[in-house]
């Protein structure tokens, strides 16, 4: 019996090896169908799918790897009014300033991206003496208030080349504020003396698309605006070294204000 299934066993393997069909020949036409990669399609980073179409960058051009730039913003706004009359109110006096400096430099780490960092500071002063219509109230003050202030933002800047020139280009700029003040301010009503002292912490993170001009060899005329803001404020309050509060603050402003341009003259090196 034994025997038998041996030999059953012989005649089935046989027969198996005989229908199993030859294996094909491989021909030039499913060659070439089979991609050079072994079959693995090559995947685009976000960069490459972003900036695939934007014109590439020369070792000449005072974008590429390895340049700084820096430069310098100055504004200063200032008013003067005495003895102005108007229908619900007297000014007799209104003078005060407020002054701006700003100072920044970027290392390119990379053909038109680069890394920077700001250091700003701030001042505002003014007094105002006033008196409300006696028919509606019978309110006169003199306020005086003065504050300072500084700021540190690091940020990230890619510039888009778009038109082949070196004369301008289209950047985008994100960034990190942190920015702190103090201030003073001093109300006299004729019978009260009242003081208030603010300490205030912002952290804000931005982004602002922007355009820069060379106008002379390494200069260039730079102007942005805020396109996106998200801004945390935390406001300490004292008067008269007694009363004390505290104002938290959270924004997030998704519009445009043309109004609020930026412009700064920077040298590129």
């Amino acid at each position: 019996m034994r025997s038998l299934l041996v030999a059953l066993a012989l005649l089935w393997g046989t027969a198996s090896a005989e229908e199993a069909p030859a294996p094909e020949e491989s021909s030039p036409a499913a060659e070439a169908a089979v991609p050079s990669d072994g079959g693995k399609h090559e995947k685009k980073s976000f960069r490459t799918y972003l900036f695939e179409d934007l014109l590439p960058v020369s070792p000449e051009e005072y974008i590429s790897k390895g340049r700084i730039t820096a430069g310098t913003q100055v504004s200063l706004m200032q008013a003067t009014i005495s003895d102005l009359d108007i229908s619900l109110a007297d000014i007799y006096e209104l003078d005060g300033y407020i002054l701006n400096v700003e100072a920044f430099g970027a290392w390119f780490f990379r053909d038109a991206v680069a890394v920077g960092l700001r250091a700003g500071y701030n001042r505002t002063e003014y007094t105002f003496d006033f008196e409300v219509n006696e028919d509606l109230t019978d309110l006169a003050q003199d306020r005086d208030f003065v504050s300072n202030g500084f700021s540190l933002t690091p940020y990230l800047r890619y510039y888009l080349k778009l038109f082949p020139t070196s004369a301008f280009y289209f950047f985008s700029e994100i960034d990190l504020t942190y920015e702190y003040s103090t201030g003073l301010s001093a109300v006299d009503d004729g019978e009260n003396l009242d003081k208030t002292r603010t300490a205030t912490h912002i952290i804000e993170a931005g982004v602002n698309p922007g355009l820069a001009i060379f106008i002379l060899k390494g200069f260039a005329f730079e102007t942005s605006v805020g396109l996106l803001g998200l801004s945390t404020g935390i406001r300490e309050i004292e008067t008269n070294g007694k009363s004390k509060s505290e104002i938290v603050t959270n924004i997030i402003n998704f519009r445009i204000n043309l109004l609020a341009l930026n412009f700064s003259l920077a040298y590129y090196f």
